[in-house]
């Protein structure tokens, strides 16, 4: 039975001691045998890191730690070349700590490369370029270079405007030293979670090739279904395969849905136990606070379409959240339409999995409405025996329960979505399907819910005197259910902002 490699990122140590692992050599192959400037997006704890790794060993032509992979008859592992290597980590809270992170990095490639660059060099990217050539003298070979996450120091920071914009022009001026000295470099890989397409890194590396939806690298990172079993099978998990899928698989990049597999390890070293492993391993805070600086209408995470053009303008100055859900693997691709009249490639968005659909729900009510899932069982046990009156009565006290103290320090109760958006996160946390801003031929549903024992339509108001219900009736928004076998309620609910409750709550069934 081989071991677990949680945590392993060195290619060579999962091939040395017997950890289990999937072949990614075909994808590596691939890659480098068909483009020379690459750039991967993918979400944290995704296996960018040991793909890095892996490219280094076929660089350093380590030929033994890939017998019986697909590479290893097809590779020339006679051809070696020199590597520099940059990976961000440690507290990147400062320009002289981002500075310092980023020199460290350069000696210890000086260090393992045995060139001899002058330390004193004025400016990090001065010593950087000096390095690229230095390398490319002493080893009469051109250089590769792999930078893993690239935009983490940005990242860290990046609900700080001012200081983002900072620290984007340190890093545009490092990677920029790259293009500029192109005759003297083999082959380029750099991995990161977001990509900023209109600032730095791709205006001045216009070079670089995006594989992130390229479909033929869609699974160069993640487990596939095969993958998971094979792990399960080989541990002898006694699990619900089915159960399993609904917890952790649906990640897509155009290729196969795919399995995070942080959690799938941790799930089998926890004996089996269901848990948010990923999301524990990283709360997404610096998200949440840019939905509070932006008003941003929750409801719309369950029914988001994103054109595949937007992921190609993404600007620090104005952060289109969506694209940034998608990136960091809170929001995955459900479906791709192609727009044949505007010729587009549309994605429509939704949480991947039950884990990140609960987890993420839970983390907005804990840190932007200041209450917590205590009522979720009961408002689960009111839907399921279909008393209306009883949901009603548990929603005013979550709304009543909001500590005073949250509406001072959270102006987020001032705009409409606000009242909408509680429910709406209430109800994902307990891990239904929902559709937020439901399209039919008549106009908008706010909320479908679907239970397995009705199906449920929301009509949210603030202002008092308008019925919620009776838009709901009016517009025969039901009629795009009927054809259900489950019965359907209309449910209308008024919300005051001066008491911020329910101040009306009405509910008819019409099937």
């Amino acid at each position: 039975m081989r071991k677990l490699p949680i945590g392993i990122q060195t290619f060579e140590e999962i091939r040395s001691d017997n950890y289990f692992y999937v072949d990614k050599t075909k994808e590596a192959y691939e890659l480098l045998t068909n483009y020379k400037y690459v750039f991967l997006s993918r979400p944290r704890r995704f296996g960018k890191s040991l793909f890095v790794d892996t490219l280094k060993c076929i660089f350093e032509g380590r030929k033994e730690l890939f017998e019986g992979l697909y590479i290893y008859d097809k590779w020339n592992w006679e051809e070696k070349y020199p590597l520099i290597q940059i990976c961000w980590d440690g507290e990147l809270d400062t320009i002289s700590n981002i500075k310092k992170a980023f020199y460290d990095n350069l000696v210890l490639n000086q260090k393992r490369l045995k060139v001899d660059t002058e330390k004193d060099i004025e400016t990090p990217s001065s010593y950087f370029r000096h390095l690229i050539i230095d390398t490319y003298g002493k080893y009469q070979k051109p250089v590769v270079i792999l930078i893993d996450e690239y935009d983490k120091p940005l990242l860290d920071n990046i609900d700080k405007t001012e200081f983002a914009k900072e620290v984007w022009e340190f890093l545009s001026g490092l990677y920029s030293i790259i293009k500029g000295n192109l005759q003297y470099v083999k082959f380029v890989f750099i991995t990161g979670i977001s990509k900023f397409a209109k600032a730095g890194i791709f205006s001045g590396l216009n070079m670089l090739e995006d594989i992130t939806l390229i479909p033929d690298f869609g699974n160069i990172c993640g487990y596939r279904q095969e993958d998971v079993e094979e792990l399960l099978k080989e541990y002898n998990a006694d699990v619900d395969y089915k159960e399993v899928k609904e917890w952790y698989n649906g990640y897509y990049w155009l290729k196969e849905r795919v399995y995070n597999p942080f959690d799938l390890l941790q799930f089998v070293k926890n004996n089996y136990r269901y848990k948010n492993y990923w999301f524990l391993s990283g709360t997404p805070t610096y998200l949440v606070k840019l939905f509070e600086q932006n008003n941003y209408y929750l409801p719309q995470l369950s029914n988001l379409e994103i054109e595949e053009s937007s992921l190609d303008s993404y600007e620090l100055e104005k952060i289109d959240l969506n694209v940034l859900l998608f990136q960091a693997g809170y929001l995955t691709i459900k479906e791709v339409e192609e727009d044949e009249e505007e010729q587009a490639v549309i994605f429509r968005l939704d949480f991947p999995n039950k884990e990140v659909r609960k987890s993420f729900n839970q983390y907005i009510i804990n840190y932007l409405f200041g209450t917590n899932t205590r009522e979720s069982s009961k408002l689960n046990k009111a839907l399921q025996q279909g008393e209306l009156e009883i949901f009603g009565t548990i929603l005013e006290g979550i709304f009543s329960s909001i500590p005073y103290n949250n509406y001072v320090n959270n102006r987020i109760y001032e705009y409409e979505g606000y009242y909408s958006s509680l429910v709406y996160v209430y109800l994902q946390a307990m891990g239904y399907e929902i559709i937020g801003e439901d399209v039919t031929s008549r106009g908008r549903i706010d909320l479908t819910l679907f239970h397995r024992n009705a199906i449920y339509l929301f009509e949210f108001k603030v202002e008092k005197e308008k019925d919620a219900l009776e838009q709901l009736k009016s517009k025969n928004y039901h009629e795009k259910y009927m054809n259900d076998e489950r019965p359907i309620y209309l449910v209308g609910i008024n919300f005051d902002k001066e008491v911020k409750n329910i101040c009306n709550f009405e509910y008819e069934r019409v099937k």
